[in-house]
């Protein structure tokens, strides 16, 4: 099958062709003719299986063949959860209507919004937004939703998990009852499937990938090795492979940071990113690590999803996640677009019941190595011991820290605060 069989217009065509596509995938195949009939669509897609596409290509073909007079308002809206995800549903949109009269923008918070206001008011046909600044803007009058006649909802099972769903229906309250849904979301739980009941009329269900698999390109490894050699591990990984481009998982924002730190140390170039960088450094990191400036991008789970990393070779969790879904959307980042990929697990002795996990989800075992002059020592015991030492000296430091004060000092200090409040009497 081709794009062409699917009914697309000829300009829309062209810009798919220059971005190197010809056979639409599963969800693409499934989706777009149901969308340009003009269905509601519930849609079961994990990220990496051309879903924004699968969205994105017959909400602009049938915006422009039912072409508006008159200043442009916003028609179609799509909401997603994370700025990033925004962003790269915004690059992907811009692409595909090169060849065509529609102008997009893309708005959401941490960033100033007043050139993003500025756009608006130049007149927009699609808008990406997050959840968030969306409703900022209307509630300040800059931007009206009673235009709209596409609502597509991105990774609809993560808005939830985030605590969107208030945000969810006052945006539903402010949109035009008689308008075309699409819902995507990774997973179909019960809050799904009550969200999707409200939201379509007589869907359509679309399903591209089961839930919870992996993707079949991806070669997935564990080694094991001790927790205190891990950076080692991965550094002789990323030097002898003469690796680029490597996305590394932590499970803490601080570990990220102090990773990213021991690699640059290393002379390996990397960037961390996770929910305490703000905005500008995290669309600074991302930009850095695409064109190749930052051969390893250091994250938390924020990127395991919504992050568009076309070809992305390398995969490697760095600490594993407690949660066995979030094993299948880290390591979802590669073997994308039918490439393959590596995912590489570094498991110390303390992470082994995740290991089981995820082969629990999986349904299926994972390989497991030991890598020469790494073979592990640590025991789970050894590491309990070690946690409660250094519990106990961190609460000896805090102790030693306010007892430090001298007791003259105590005694200056609350003189000087009487004579203070004597003074301001």
């Amino acid at each position: 099958m081709s794009f062409k069989s699917l009914g697309l217009s000829d300009a829309l065509l062209k810009a798919v062709s220059e971005k190197g596509y010809t056979t639409p995938s599963p969800i693409q195949q499934k989706a777009i003719p149901k969308v340009l009939e003009g269905k509601d669509v519930l849609a079961s897609a994990q990220t990496g299986t051309g879903k924004t596409a699968g969205f994105t290509l017959p909400m602009l073909h049938n915006l422009i063949a039912n072409p508006r007079q008159g200043r442009r308002k916003v028609r179609a809206l799509v909401l997603t959860p994370t700025r990033e995800l925004a962003a790269q549903i915004y690059d992907n949109v811009r692409e595909y209507s090169k060849y065509v009269d529609i102008k997009s923008t893309v708005i959401f918070g941490g960033v100033n919004q007043n050139p993003q206001v500025r756009t608006i008011r130049q007149g927009v046909d699609i808008l990406v937004a997050t959840p968030g600044r969306l409703l900022d803007l209307e509630n300040q009058g800059l931007l009206s939703l009673s235009d709209i006649e596409f609502l597509v909802l991105d990774e609809a099972d993560r808005m939830l998990d985030m605590g969107f769903i208030h945000d969810i229906k006052k945006v539903l309250r402010l949109v035009p009852a008689k308008r075309q849904n699409l819902l995507f979301s990774a997973t179909f739980n019960k809050d799904i499937k009550k969200l999707a009941s409200s939201i379509l009329t007589n869907p359509v269900l679309v399903e591209a990938t089961p839930e919870n698999t992996t993707a079949e390109k991806v070669d997935q490894k564990t080694y094991r090795v001790d927790k205190s050699r891990k950076t080692e591990m991965l550094i002789k990984f990323i030097n002898e492979g003469n690796w680029d481009q490597v996305l590394v998982f932590t499970r803490t924002k601080h570990g990220a940071n102090r990773l990213s730190q021991k690699l640059d140390k290393a002379g390996i170039t990397s960037a961390a990113i996770h929910g305490n960088k703000t905005q500008n450094a995290r669309v600074k990191a991302l930009a850095g690590f695409k064109s190749g400036k930052i051969r390893v991008l250091v994250a938390t789970d924020i990127a395991a999803r919504g992050l568009d990393i076309p070809l992305l070779p390398y995969v490697i969790n760095y600490e594993l996640p407690n949660v066995p879904e979030d094993y299948v959307h880290r390591i979802g980042r590669t073997g994308r677009a039918g490439a393959s990929g590596q995912a590489i697990s570094l498991v110390g002795v303390d992470e082994v019941a995740y290991v089981r996990g995820i082969e629990k989800l999986l349904g299926e075992k994972l390989h497991s190595e030991v890598l020469e002059g790494f073979q592990p020592t640590d025991t789970l015991e050894q590491l309990k011991k070690e946690a409660a030492e250094n519990k106990a000296r961190h609460q000896q430091g805090r102790r030693n820290s306010r007892n430090s004060k001298p007791s003259g000092e105590k005694r200056n200090d609350k003189s000087n605060s009487r004579s203070g409040r004597s003074r301001r009497r």
